[in-house]
């Protein structure tokens, strides 16, 4: 005879939870985002970091570094020096940010002008648009000179503190000023950055009135920067053309030709594009109570 089956005395078998999908969202952002601060600090030296100077960096464990390097350099996104033991952006990542600059279709004909602004001046060449607040630089023709200045393509700097970031400011309503003012503040990068409203807006005047603009040491100690726009087909700005270099070299006596060359060069890109150029230099400026103070 059978001996009856306690089922009570059985024991159950474990339930798996049902998984909960806005905790495996949450994490997965979590890694997402993780994982492109380490390459945006990546990104800030091409000499590239050790993993634990990317935990410092960062703000986050060996480990979990470890973990998002290892899954980066499987999609070549970053990649690895045995040499040194330095880890540096990858083929991957650069191919993503090209497309970037690929799309702005304006950056090749650019180059032949920035290469003749360069041997014209004896500076660096650049050229740059506006991304949230900040300028950022798609390319650059580097000076010849033994000291020159260099801004690494995709290096960001705040508008107001650029002579590019003012000279496309100049182009904006009183309106649209006040509001980037407000939104993004007017930091001090030296002792020359301009910090107040009052200061901007008669900055502002003076590149409407020449149609070119400069930073002078407002961004870094030593460097000039003398700015033109350059306008798409509705005459609105989509990029400027600058050029740098040292103070030392960029005279005060030097200042008004610079800025006319760099005014020329980018009213040539314009057409080029077939843009149009507004009335800029001597342009009636308005005596209307200024909307930011």
């Amino acid at each position: 005879m059978r001996k009856p089956i306690d089922r009570r005395s059985r024991p159950k078998t474990p339930v798996r939870p049902e998984p909960d999908d806005k905790s495996e969202r949450t994490s997965s952002v979590q890694s997402v985002d993780r994982a492109l601060s380490v390459l945006e600090v990546l990104g800030e030296d091409e000499e590239g970091y050790r993993l634990t100077d990317l935990a410092t960096r960062t703000g986050l464990s060996p480990s979990t570094i470890h973990r998002l390097l290892t899954a980066l350099e499987q999609r070549r996104f970053v990649q690895f020096d045995q040499s040194d033991g330095m880890w540096h952006v990858g083929r991957r990542t650069f191919a993503v940010g090209s497309a970037f600059v690929r799309r702005r279709n304006f950056v090749a004909p650019a180059l032949p002008i920035l290469r003749r602004l360069r041997d014209q001046t004896r500076e660096t060449a650049n050229l740059a648009i506006i991304d949230e607040g900040e300028v950022v630089f798609l390319t650059q023709v580097e000076s010849r000179e033994i000291m020159r200045a260099i801004t690494r393509s995709g290096g960001s700097v705040p508008m107001v503190t650029s002579g590019v970031g003012k000279v496309i400011m100049a182009t904006y309503s009183d309106e649209d000023v006040a509001a980037i003012v407000q939104r993004y503040g007017m930091r001090r990068m030296t002792p020359k950055s301009l910090t107040r409203a009052s200061e901007l807006r008669e900055v502002l005047r003076r590149i409407r009135r020449d149609g070119y603009g400069i930073d002078d040491e407002e961004y870094m100690m030593g460097l000039r920067c003398v700015s033109a726009p350059i306008y798409d087909a509705q005459g609105e700005a989509l990029a400027a053309i600058s050029i740098s270099g040292l103070t030392s070299r960029m005279t005060d006596d030097r200042l008004e030709r610079l800025g006319r060359l760099v005014r020329d060069a980018a009213h040539e890109l314009t057409e080029a594009l077939g843009g149009i150029t507004p009335l800029f230099p001597g342009d009636e400026v308005s005596t209307a109570p200024s909307a930011f103070a």
